[in-house]
């Protein structure tokens, strides 16, 4: 596979092996020892949107396997497809690096970009998928949870690209999931169906936030008002009111069941800060579990 655009791009296999190799490679630089793997590789970063975890996390990743990286602002080159065709750039770039990430709002941006790229190009976001976030998601849950097979997901809040990638993580990996999003915010029938051919009974919407958390081993939230979305805030917050992860939802929930949020966070709204605080939250484990998948994955597609 030349590129990772898609968790559903990759067969269960593809994805255990992945999952293995972040959890040596997290092992192995845990204490103090190294894959030079990339040596003299340069991987390309293309932000349309910022990110402190994707930019970060890509960025040691190839440090720590001994490449290099190049952060590309949109004004750094007039925009991705604006100054220049998309299909362009790929080419371009694929004669000076070895790898390209991007961050992008349109899914057909990182579409256009594999298409015309001979190296491998991995979606860092699209405003459709988020599959490296949902990746060391599930490393996360698996170092909390053991078995992944038969694990609830309740997923609270907007049926967007991290629940898109979570539900198709789910039915890859034997994992059910459970959606409760207000009406007019849920996943689209599509991707439900996608999820489901994969795996039959692996995706379910509700409009209620207690009936989803209700035998959940992990209760996962995300912001109602991402990147491009500024202009609807007040609106998406009045009809998100009801969906917060607070504890009174979790007495609905069993007393272990892990708190997830993909981060930046905005407490006192899709959480409060007591359960973001918790001893049952896992975020910052799943946050530094960035660095872990993506180290992993670099060394698959690139080395």
């Amino acid at each position: 596979m030349k590129d990772f655009l898609s968790i559903t791009d990759y067969t269960t296999e593809m994805l255990k092996d992945l999952l293995r190799t972040s959890a040596r490679l997290k092992s192995l630089y845990s204490v103090g020892g190294n894959d030079l793997c990339l040596t003299g590789k340069v991987l390309a970063m293309l932000f349309e949107k910022p990110s402190l975890r994707t930019r970060i996390s890509f960025h040691v990743a190839m440090a720590e396997l001994d490449g290099g990286a190049i952060y590309v602002k949109p004004e750094d080159i007039g925009g991705i497809g604006k100054r220049e065709p998309v299909k362009d750039m790929a080419r371009v770039l694929s004669r000076y690096v070895d790898g390209i990430m991007a961050r992008t709002f349109e899914h057909s941006t990182i579409i256009e970009l594999a298409r015309f790229s001979s190296v491998p190009v991995i979606n860092a976001l699209t405003d459709w998928l988020h599959p490296c976030q949902a990746m060391a998601d599930v490393l996360t849950m698996q170092e909390h949870c053991e078995d992944l097979k038969g694990l609830k997901i309740a997923f609270i809040g907007d049926g967007n690209n991290v629940a898109r990638s979570l539900a198709f993580a789910s039915a890859k990996l034997g994992m059910k999931m459970v959606l409760a999003t207000p009406p007019g915010y849920q996943l689209d029938a599509e991707s439900i169906q996608k999820a489901n051919q994969i795996a039959p009974g692996t995706v379910t919407q509700t409009n209620n936030p207690a009936q989803a958390v209700a035998g959940a081993n992990i209760i996962y939230t995300d912001t109602w008002v991402s990147m491009g979305q500024e202009a609807e805030k007040q609106k998406r917050c009045a009809d998100f009111a009801g969906f917060q992860v607070n504890a009174e939802l979790l007495k609905a929930a069993p007393p272990d069941a892990k708190i997830m949020h993909c981060l930046p966070a905005y407490r006192g709204l899709e959480i409060t800060d007591e359960v973001f605080e918790s001893p049952n939250s896992i975020i910052f484990d799943q946050s530094e579990n960035r660095l872990h998948f993506q180290r992993a994955l670099l060394k698959k597609l690139l080395s």
